[in-house]
């Protein structure tokens, strides 16, 4: 170890950017910790769903898309999980700024087919309680968007609002 000046303000630089890349990384692993029950309950559903007496008397082509959304919730569980396995694999003993980002982009990602998915069984469910195949297919149009503004039009437009403000300052 060197007696120059500048070590020791480097190894505390180190050890600051060190806890920070944790406490970011803990975040995005709460994150996903706070999402995947519901995905997880939501595909139990689905799964129990084939197993109801009404099932067979939905028509063909929404039997083949409640499937896909099945298929959508999987990939969306998926992609949650993707960072934990990522990180006890690939980089079990340390933290990376290389995955805060693919923890937080898979966490934002997984978000698309699951709302995707919960529109398909809106517009399904719309099918039978309402006996209106457009009003259900507009219903479930309306959810995605409202999913969709909520998961990713509000952060975005936090995140240009934070932006400028950061650069006013």
């Amino acid at each position: 170890m060197s007696d120059k000046p500048g070590d020791k303000k480097d190894e505390s630089s180190d050890k600051a950017d060190n806890q920070e890349l944790d406490k970011r990384a803990q975040n995005a692993i709460e994150e996903a910790r706070m999402v995947l029950p519901g995905i997880q309950a939501l595909f139990g559903f689905q799964l129990i769903a084939v197993f109801n007496q009404r099932f067979p008397q939905i028509p063909a082509g929404q039997q083949l898309l409640h499937y896909c959304a099945l298929l959508l919730v999987g990939a969306a569980i998926g992609l949650i999980m993707a960072p934990a396995a990522y990180h006890r694999i690939a980089e079990q003993h340390s933290v990376s700024r290389f995955f805060i980002q693919l923890a937080s982009l898979m966490i934002a990602i997984s978000m698309l087919p699951l709302l995707t998915a919960i529109s398909f069984e809106i517009y399904i469910l719309g099918h039978l309680v309402l006996d209106n195949d457009q009003l259900s297919f507009w219903i479930a149009i309306a959810m995605a968007a409202f999913l969709a503004s909520l998961w990713y039009g509000f952060p975005f437009l936090a995140r240009s609002v934070i932006a400028r403000r950061r650069t006013k300052n």
